[in-house]
């Protein structure tokens, strides 16, 4: 039986190696943001708090689309790197609080969006949506989608190739019932976690998509997975070396990932 990495040592596993995260990660689909856009756009939202925002993949698209951005990281390796690269944003434009979710001091009812982008498993869901729904205004938006690396749906090549590899490994909270059912895609789960916390007009939507990946890319994104980080250095570098051998020698040198995006909107009454 798989063990659950608990939440708060899983917290302090991804600003590690914050090179490989910031490099390993993509990006999210761009259908993410016009979803946003066209349901709670700057042009009626303006102030926004955002969970876990890493190295800032969803936070520079929120301050290119015009927002205020209040970004609340736990991991202060992970906070560097995020003010790193939002440098070139106005400083008005947005403020890093290093800090859990559940500690951070943020006023209750101002918030037009709030987000969490592959980041709301690491938040225990029932008080995690109840402080949510406190901050943001009436009519205010809640926005938390994912990138699952690893279609269960239509799994690639080198997923099915590799995943003996994974079985021993423990389980983060978004595979907790495992890689055919991961967290984001418990679609009737979520919807009703949203709704018990008081939330309407849920929406939600999955985006299937393509990644071709060279074996260094590929060993940097999974070298972010948080049953990777936690194992010891020994143990990471012979799983971390088969990946990149197995994309190597199996694969040519570069690999065709699929992936979904599983997004959820749900707004405050």
């Amino acid at each position: 039986m798989q063990k659950h990495i608990p939440l708060k040592e899983g917290r302090a596993l991804f600003g590690r190696d914050t090179n490989a995260y910031e490099q390993g990660r993509p990006d999210y689909p761009l259908p993410i943001f016009a979803l946003l856009k066209e349901y709670c756009g700057p042009e009626i939202c303006r102030m926004a708090f955002e969970i876990g925002p890493g190295t800032g993949q969803a936070t520079e698209h929120l301050l290119d689309m015009g927002y205020q951005v209040k970004a609340v990281e736990p991991d202060h390796n992970l906070a560097i790197r995020l003010k790193e690269r939002l440098s070139q944003y106005s400083q008005d434009s947005y403020s890093i609080i290093n800090s859990t979710f559940e500690e951070a001091i943020l006023q209750p009812g101002c918030f037009d969006l709030g987000i969490a982008a592959t980041s709301f498993h690491w938040i225990e869901p029932v008080s995690g949506l109840k402080k949510i729904f406190q901050l943001l205004r009436p009519g205010g938006w809640f926005a938390m989608w994912w990138n699952v690396f690893g279609d269960p749906h239509n799994a690639d090549v080198f997923m099915k190739r590799t995943e003996h590899l994974f079985a021993p490994l423990s389980a983060s909270p978004s595979h907790k019932a495992g890689h055919h059912y991961p967290y984001p895609l418990q679609k009737r789960e979520r919807q009703d976690d949203l709704a018990k916390a008081g939330f309407t007009g849920i929406i939600s939507d999955e985006f299937r998509w393509e990644a071709e990946m060279d074996a260094r890319q590929t060993r940097q994104l999974i070298s972010t997975f948080s049953p990777v980080a936690r194992l010891s250095e020994a143990k990471r570098k012979r799983l971390l070396n088969e990946i990149e051998r197995v994309v190597k020698k199996d694969f040519g040198g570069k690999v065709r990932r699929n992936f979904v995006t599983a997004i959820y909107l749900a707004r405050k009454p």
